[in-house]
């Protein structure tokens, strides 16, 4: 077997041209440990070169909704109403602790992606002017 380390961009390629070729092999083939071994190099470049951040939580949320298909109206039966539920899609309200069990129990969504800051939009405040005594 001649496999060596993955150092540079021309080593990954090449490692990757040789998993396609080996691909179909046979378990407990020489062919199939070489493709066991240059998929576990692989990996272990790709995580150190591209790495794929965990999505925002909102991000995740709203992917996961449009996979189930799944509106705002089923969001908020989950964590307790329509319009909080379009709060927490719009970026207005945070997810609270007892939200994030809720979606993680039901939607299946990892609490340590649900946990991550984002940012939240500022709020609009309707300061109503006081009437004038003149």
């Amino acid at each position: 077997m001649d496999i060596k380390p993955i150092k540079n961009q021309k080593d990954y390629f090449d490692a990757l041209n040789i998993i396609d070729k080996l691909w179909d092999s046979k378990k407990s083939s020489p062919d199939y440990d070489k493709l066991d071994i240059l998929i576990t190099l692989v990996e272990a470049y790709e995580n150190k070169h591209f790495p794929i951040e965990d999505p925002d939580p909102i991000e995740a949320l709203k992917s996961v909704m449009d996979d189930m298909n799944l509106k705002s109206v089923d969001l908020g039966n989950l964590i307790g109403g329509r319009s909080r539920a379009t709060e927490i899609l719009n970026r207005k309200r945070k997810l609270t602790l007892d939200m994030i069990r809720k979606i993680n129990q039901n939607l299946g969504i990892p609490t340590d992606i649900l946990i991550k800051e984002y940012k939240t939009k500022p709020v609009k405040n309707k300061s109503s002017k006081a009437p004038s005594m003149a």
